[in-house]
């Protein structure tokens, strides 16, 4: 919509001649003052100034201005509205009460210390983008900036920024309007029309981007999202065309936007340019120049871990992306991507150190972190992998739990209850990550070891001769079945055979003597990410049992934005695990060959394998106890769902409690933290029988579908 100034001053003196009562802008509560003490309406003002209604809502808050001809019809809007109605005059001051000003502590910094961290830094915005409204720092226009308020006015509605560098947030959703929303609500102006000029507004004037984790980490890069108006804006296709695009899901080498970025001396990283582009040139005297983008309508944010994220509109969609990039991180690809980034991010490979010939700082391993790449020992190996080939000693298979118990094995009371209730574990992997032990370094191989349940490592023994209830699935084997002979296994795995009493006698072992619980950090950025954004639903941990499964039926309706946050932090879990067995892609690789993924110091499939075993011991472990206290078994489970019948609807029909009316010791507990027991699904014990004689997994569709696929955990 393209107004003359002659023709909005025409509109703004209509406006002002239809109101019968009764240079710099107004503080943001005047403007609202002025406007309702008319009489008139966001919408009535938005169509006098041709500009829409969250425009007028931004100015009104102080989050944005209006620019060009509409701020000099805004301003005469606001004038003759103050002729007519004139703030009440203001109340007596009351002398200044005398303070003393204490003088600035002096730095406690030794010139001797080692810097903070070698890595690279993030772009910072330019140094004297505080003397200016936070709206025109960021727009990229010469135009003067309107003299300034008194800061009090400006900051008194506003949090103060985190970090100086970055006054705008991790991350902006652009729209095609050229609209950069961020995440706490306010809009910048993007000029840019390319992606190289996208790029370099992004570093240089957005104000965007995250300090590090860790103070030998780096600071995240500004994310940049494009609605599919926006990519067209910068001459992207709305979609990827092409058989080849599609199947690789990346722009064709000849495209022109990659010449754009080539010309520009920008580079690609080796994924090129699909859903989340990463732009960049080779860091220069420390600075590092990097923008992550995220192409919306190539389906960047996966539906089944960011469900609904992608189709709200931008002002909301960068609220919901800030609010994971505050509490988890800035996203950098698909979850797993970030789920293994933030591994990194909490521990980095590297921090400073003091050479003692040279005296000068250089970079050393950082200790308790994943410093180097290693090659996994044969047995932990994927079958392609290069140390596999001509291996025939068998595999580790710590995988989690596919278990249906055999109808046979129902009693007639079972088949009975009217019920059958699935429970699912709060984010399972995540509870196993806790307090878990993990190698840093390469495997040993020794022979005839004696077990320590201390040392992680994978181990070949014979567990075939425990025999178990049958109507529990062994802890052993991820399908449930009794093992047949030798095989190996993670040390969680082994540790709960001798937990259950029974004596252990490995028969060899590739054991890792430096260890260290990596993933702690990691854990617990995820679990407080988890239990505050479920809080922000509804459901706090004060909540007793009753309130809390009332609380669990409905928080996804409370504000779906979080409730894909939600989705997408147990997302981050379960693909972060994943990614420490990244499989190699394409269809033209062999097997015995390397693949990218096994470069990286984060390739661990060790550790994958004793998180997967500890989760899978840790349900068996509630099932157990569940049978010993009340003897009831499982029908079946699927990962971290496992399905009981029920006389009642609820779990707290058959739950079991001790003397004092508790939960009982060591079996599933219902509450909002991971580890606990939330609702998956209720159904009917017909239902489930059903289910069983078709050979299907009751626990996989208990809630009307794949149940645990469709949560991402």
């Amino acid at each position: 919509m393209n107004h003359q100034p002659e023709e909005l001053f025409d509109a703004i003196d209509s406006l002002l001649a239809a109101v019968d009562e009764g240079t710099v802008l107004p503080a943001p509560a005047e403007r609202v003052r002025l406007r309702e003490a008319a009489g008139l309406t966001q919408a009535a003002v938005a169509q006098a100034l041709g500009a829409r209604v969250h425009s007028i809502q931004a100015w009104e808050a102080g989050r944005a201005e209006p620019k060009a001809e509409r701020l000099e019809a805004y301003r005469r809007l606001l004038e003759g509205l103050a002729e007519r109605y004139p703030a009440p005059a203001p109340a007596p001051a009351a002398p200044p009460t005398p303070q003393s000003t204490a003088p600035p502590e002096p730095s406690t910094a030794s010139a001797s210390a080692p810097p903070v961290a070698p890595a690279p830094q993030a772009a910072s915005v330019p140094a004297d983008a505080d003397a200016y409204p936070q709206h025109l720092a960021a727009t990229g226009t010469n135009r003067a900036p309107a003299p300034r308020r008194p800061v009090a006015k400006k900051t008194a509605t506003k949090k103060p920024a985190a970090d100086a560098r970055f006054p705008h947030g991790p991350l902006a959703v652009l729209d095609g309007d050229g609209t950069a929303y961020c995440a706490d609500g306010l809009m910048l102006e993007c000029p840019a029309k390319t992606v190289p000029a996208l790029v370099e507004w992004t570093l240089k004037e957005s104000g965007l981007g995250a300090p590090r984790l860790h103070r030998h980490g780096k600071d995240a890069d500004p994310l940049i999202a494009l609605t599919a108006s926006a990519a067209v804006r910068l001459g992207l296709p709305e979609r990827l065309e092409g058989p080849e695009a599609r199947r690789s899901l990346r722009l064709p080498d000849d495209h022109p936007v990659l010449k754009q970025i080539t010309r520009a001396k920008w580079k690609l990283t080796q994924r090129g340019f699909g859903p989340w582009p990463r732009i960049y040139r080779p860091a220069k005297a420390g600075q590092r120049q990097c923008v992550q983008l995220a192409i919306l309508p190539w389906d960047a944010l996966d539906t089944r871990a960011w469900p609904g994220a992608a189709d709200l509109p931008p002002a909301e969609l960068a609220r919901v992306l800030g609010t994971y990039a505050t509490r988890v991180l800035t996203p950098r690809g698909s979850t797993a991507v970030s789920g293994l980034e933030l591994m990194t991010a909490l521990r980095p490979p590297t921090r400073p150190v003091k050479d003692a010939t040279t005296g000068a700082w250089v970079s050393g391993p950082n200790p308790g972190a994943l410093t180097a790449p290693v090659d996994p020992a044969p047995p932990e190996a994927t079958p392609e992998h290069p140390v596999a080939q001509g291996w025939d000693g068998g595999f580790l298979d710590e995988e989690a739990y596919q278990w249906v118990r055999e109808v046979a094995l129902l009693s007639d009371e079972e088949c009975l209850l009217p019920h059958a209730i699935g429970l699912d574990i709060n984010t399972a992997f995540l509870a196993a990550a806790a307090r878990l032990s993990v190698g840093l370094g390469e495997p040993e191989y020794v022979r005839r070891p004696v077990f320590d349940k201390k040392i992680p490592g994978s181990w070949l023994v014979d567990l075939s001769h425990i025999e178990l209830d049958p109507r529990l699935p062994s802890p052993f084997t991820p399908s449930g079945r009794r093992p047949e002979g030798p095989a190996w296994y993670a040390t969680p795995t082994v540790a709960y055979a001798a937990e259950l009493g029974y004596d252990i006698t490995p028969i060899e072992a590739y054991l890792r003597r430096e260890t260290g619980p990596y993933l702690d950090p990691w854990h617990d950025r995820l679990k407080t990410a988890y239990v505050d954004t479920l809080a922000d639903l509804g459901v706090t941990s004060d909540l007793d049992e009753r309130a809390f499964l009332a609380a669990m039926e409905h928080h996804k309706q409370t504000d779906p934005g979080l409730a894909a946050v939600l989705a997408a932090i147990k997302s981050t879990v379960k693909g972060g695990i994943g990614k420490l067995r990244e499989r190699p892609q394409g269809r033209h690789y062999r097997d015995g060959e390397r693949w990218p993924a096994l470069e990286r110091p984060t390739w661990r499939p060790d550790i994958r394998a004793a998180v997967i075993s500890k989760a899978r011991v840790n349900m068996h472990r509630k099932m157990r106890k569940t049978a010993e206290a009340v003897g009831l078994y499982p029908l079946a489970v699927l990962s971290d769902c496992v399905v009981y019948p029920s006389p009642g609807p609820s779990p707290l029909d058959f739950l079991p409690r001790d003397a004092d009316g508790k939960p009982y010791p060591g079996s599933f507990r219902l509450g909002p933290t991971p580890g606990l027991a939330k609702v998956e699904g209720v159904q009917t014990m017909a239902w489930a029988v059903d289910v069983m004689e078709q050979h299907y997994n009751p626990a996989r569709h208990i809630k009307g579908g794949d149940a645990v696929l469709d949560e991402g955990e």
